[in-house]
């Protein structure tokens, strides 16, 4: 019976493992970091005041986010995926999860497959407003007052949707809307990392809200694991 148990422990951790990873196991990868020249603009503080319960979440002042970065200039928020090459894939089963709490949306930018389902949570004390402004996709405009049900959508488009709430002006995101699995979002070190990708030439695209998009191609031969870089120019206003 052990061993019987321990094969099912084993199946049903690569079952996990496999539906995460960005595709089928294997392959080749894509990785490599996101950096800016020049100054970015500063970025505003955001005034609250007249939502104190968000207020209250944040120990110094927030501000926007339009242009995130780290250490040794790396640039955050940047999507990164294959815009040619790989196939469209079928959406996963798992929803990808948008969160508005303390009056902001989380993550700023969230990426997830053409027709996967989209689960919106309030997590805040007072009402908000979800306003995807689609032009590929169906536009549509949402309250959620707090404690009630996540809101559900799908897209089934390939589109970077900017996303305004009605409510509060500073709350801006982007809903990255891509036809495969093979995407990812740098971090505060301005890395990224596609992996488990086929043999096979492909474009990659990175694309910032601020500093608009880049394209490198790279072939993939067996298990290569290639580094593509990319710098963007910062706009000071």
């Amino acid at each position: 019976m052990r061993i019987i148990k321990l094969i099912l422990v084993a199946a049903a951790t690569l079952a996990v493992s496999t539906a995460t990873s960005g595709g089928p196991a294997g392959g080749g990868s894509v990785s490599g970091k996101i950096t800016y020249e020049g100054t970015p603009a500063k970025q505003k503080v955001i005034d609250m005041s007249k939502e104190p319960t968000c207020a209250k979440q944040y120990t110094t002042p927030p501000v926007t986010e339009t242009v995130v970065t780290g250490p040794n200039n790396a640039l955050e928020n940047v999507v990164v995926y294959i815009s040619a090459g790989a196939p469209d894939e079928s959406a996963p089963s798992q929803p990808a999860v948008f969160t508005q709490k303390g009056c902001r949306y989380v993550p700023h930018v969230i990426a997830f497959q053409t027709n996967q389902e989209l689960q919106i949570v309030n997590d805040d004390q007072t009402s908000h407003n979800i306003h995807p402004l689609a032009k590929l996709n169906r536009e549509w405009n949402k309250s959620q007052p707090p404690g009630t049900p996540p809101i559900t959508d799908k897209f089934d488009k390939e589109e970077f949707i900017p996303v305004k709430c009605n409510i509060h002006p500073w709350m801006h995101s982007t809903f990255a809307v891509i036809k495969n699995s093979h995407y990812a979002i740098s971090g505060d070190d301005g890395g990224f990392k596609l992996p488990n990708l086929p043999p096979g030439k492909y474009t990659i695209t990175a694309w910032h809200e601020s500093y608009g998009e880049q394209t490198q191609d790279v072939t993939i031969t067996g298990s290569d694991a290639k580094t593509v870089n990319f710098t963007f120019k910062a706009k000071p206003y």
